[in-house]
């Protein structure tokens, strides 16, 4: 089986038992964002979380040693055609110089680490319409000289 396999096959047994990414994340005792990334290919299952995984979606035992494969994570650099990948795009390219400037001088020069990261979708109820809350939190990386 190839990634492509694995993610296909998670999607028709996600339909088929009509569960939310959430119920998986439950089962596989991970978050929902992070496991929807791994099932889409973009991380790496530990062998535990890959069992899991395969056990609670009834999938091939095959896909057990896909998932545990390290990833290769690239994306296609054309701007997005999905609206909501296109509006997250968008509030980088709109909002990122500036929150690159709050972030060094809060912090420093550096970045903000995607390695060691953590990322929370959260729906907030409100009468003009329910809110998205995106929190991502990453480990400040500050550059070395040398």
């Amino acid at each position: 089986m190839k990634k492509i396999d694995v993610t296909e096959a998670i999607f028709a047994a996600k339909k088929d038992k009509n569960v939310s990414w959430e119920a998986i994340a439950e089962a596989t005792g991970m978050t929902d964002v992070w496991i929807t990334s791994a099932c889409l290919g973009m991380n790496s299952c530990s062998e535990d979380v890959a069992d899991k995984l395969v056990d609670f979606l009834a999938l091939p035992v095959e896909a057990k040693a896909v998932l545990m494969q390290y990833p290769t994570k690239t994306w296609d650099q054309a701007i997005p055609q999905d609206p909501l990948i296109y509006r997250l795009y968008e509030v980088v390219g709109v909002y990122g110089p500036t929150l690159k400037e709050v972030i060094q001088e809060k912090f420093g020069d550096g970045i903000m680490s995607a390695i060691d990261f953590s990322m929370q979708v959260e729906k907030i109820a409100d009468p003009k319409g329910d809110r998205v809350l995106l929190t991502m939190n990453g480990k400040f990386l500050p550059y070395k000289s040398w």
